[in-house]
């Protein structure tokens, strides 16, 4: 699905986005790869995303491909005509701003569905209506809010989760509202706002445990102090320092792994004599198998648990994905020219659609590449 010539399946659909950083911009690339034509809207020199420092460096390029930019400054009257003119020929406008500011310059939804009723109009913000959501929000902000740093750090250390969860699910769940809207709209004619908030997206991502609380009346333990369900379920340190993430989660499990170990004596032992048994004891299992598994290396010991159908994962950090041979494999990873023309691989969609990818299709655009093809077909004319 990366070249030009593939019907794509939302080609014909047009996109408006006024985003920046994480959220917004990733219900854009869905809707992009997916084939519609989206227009990015930037500021006068370009979205300040672009020129992230540290570990938002990477933010622009993993979340804009397939996209088209226009420079237009919406906080002129010139700007906003413009905007406004453009959003009427768009089947979709996304925004992720402040709370309030598309109001103060007239490019909020309740506005512009009075001028084209069939506009769907998607907000990314930090809270849903309620009495939280004029507060600003940042992905880490609602991961304390609701519950999974607390349950992803150790007792009384809350942790973040190591990237953008809420913001990039946050961006999905906008495109699924975009989904379900277009669809509506064949059968009403009238578009509607769609609302995707970072605090409601961690709290659905929290929502087992929840249950589990209401289910038991005792508070789930965070992550790293769970009991587990599984005598053999958690990381092992192998020779050298490496270490190896390994699962057995049932009887035939664990005898299998032991005789990968060559300790097939584990099993006939009583105490191990199954998982109840063995969960009971498995601080002393882990002892056990700790101590067989530091002699062992990961090259080794890895092909020996694949092909005997042992759930398995080294500790991978993300630069070695760059160069994983499924993901090369497999079509997930491709080269993709950058704006400032140097190519880099980037990771697709996590889904396949008759067999495909939806795939790159067009550069990383530069900053206002697009602004004259797209407002030269404005009534108005507006010079780019």
């Amino acid at each position: 699905m990366s070249t030009n010539d593939t019907k794509l399946p939302l080609d014909g659909v047009r996109v408006i986005e006024f985003t920046h950083m994480v959220m917004g911009p990733t219900c854009g690339m869905i809707l992009a790869d997916l084939g519609a034509e989206v227009i990015k809207i930037e500021p006068p020199g370009g979205d300040k995303t672009r020129k992230l420092p540290g570990l938002g460096i990477g933010f622009f390029r993993s979340f804009n491909r397939n996209k088209k930019s226009v420079v237009l400054d919406i906080t002129t009257a010139e700007g906003r005509e413009a905007a406004v003119e453009l959003i009427g020929t768009c089947d979709v406008m996304l925004e992720n701003f402040r709370p309030g500011l598309m109001t103060k310059l007239g490019l909020d939804y309740d506005t512009l569905s009075q001028q084209y009723p069939g506009l769907i109009y998607v907000s990314h913000k930090g809270f849903l209506p309620g009495p939280y959501e004029k507060r600003l929000a940042l992905d880490e902000v609602v991961q304390m809010m609701g519950g999974l740093s607390y349950m992803t750090g150790p007792v009384g250390r809350p942790l973040r989760a190591g990237t953008s969860v809420n913001d990039i699910m946050g961006g999905m769940f906008g495109a699924i509202g975009v989904l379900a809207a277009l669809r509506e709209r064949e059968r009403t004619g009238r578009g509607q706002e769609v609302q995707s908030a970072l605090f409601e997206n961690c709290v659905f991502l929290s929502s087992q445990h929840m249950q589990q609380y209401a289910m038991t009346k005792e508070p789930p333990p965070p992550m790293p102090a769970r009991v587990s369900a599984w005598s053999v379920y958690d990381v092992f340190t192998l020779a050298d320092g490496e270490q190896l993430f390994i699962g057995a989660v049932s009887d035939k499990q664990f005898i299998t792994l032991c005789d990968v170990l060559q300790r097939a004596d584990l099993p006939a032992e009583p105490r191990f004599a199954n998982n109840a048994l063995r969960v009971a004891v498995r601080p002393e299992l882990l002892h056990v198998l700790g101590a067989i598994l530091k002699d062992h290396r990961v090259e080794e010991l890895a092909p020996k648990l694949e092909a005997a159908g042992i759930p398995y994962a080294p500790i991978v950090r993300p630069e070695q994905l760059l160069d994983d041979p499924h993901l090369k494999a497999s079509g997930g990873l491709v080269p993709m020219e950058t704006d400032d023309g140097t190519m880099t691989e980037v990771v697709l969609l996590p889904l396949t659609m008759g067999g495909r990818r939806p795939g790159v299709r067009q550069a990383l655009a530069k900053v206002g590449e697009h602004t004259q093809e797209v407002l030269s077909r404005l009534k108005s004319r507006i010079a780019a």
